[in-house]
């Protein structure tokens, strides 16, 4: 893909698994905010306390009317022991190895680290209108304060 959808664009309706085996796809959210917050890899510092302040703050995105959904490309497995390590309480759902949801957001792609080069996700956050278009991208995404912004944009939308 080209060019990365954007802010008035349509979210690619692509399923994911979820960690009880079962799937889940941007749709099965319509008429509701959404906010899908794609993060590196379960139980790393940034992703571990990213999680956890989306779990924390999941009953006044839920006052909101704004559904979360955590998204990596860990197994269903992984997030099984992430969730119950952290109780965390923001579902999470596993993006297909290729092809899948963050392939066509253009947010699965080279990263280089200490002169290494490989694949990885860049920790991006979609704010979904209930229309299910996208009303707000946070790009390359800093988690201190994250949340909180997040929580704002999906009250304001």
């Amino acid at each position: 893909m080209s060019t990365r959808p954007g802010v008035g664009d349509a979210f690619p309706d692509i399923a994911l698994e979820t960690p009880d085996g079962g799937t889940v796809k941007p749709s099965d959210f319509a008429g509701r905010k959404l906010v899908v917050f794609f993060y590196p890899k379960d139980n790393t510092p940034g992703c571990t306390t990213e999680n956890i302040e989306f779990s924390a703050a999941r009953p006044e995105f839920e006052q909101a009317g704004t559904a979360l959904l955590g998204v990596s490309k860990d197994s269903a497995k992984k997030h099984q022991n992430f969730i119950a390590k952290h109780d965390l309480k923001a579902p999470l759902a596993t993006d297909a190895e290729e092809n899948g949801l963050s392939d066509a957001l253009g947010i699965w792609t080279e990263k280089q680290n200490y002169g290494r080069t490989y694949m990885g996700m860049v920790r991006t956050t979609y704010l979904i209108a209930p229309d299910g278009t996208i009303a707000r991208v946070w790009n390359k995404v800093k988690v201190k304060g994250h949340v909180e912004a997040v929580l704002e944009a999906a009250k304001a939308l």
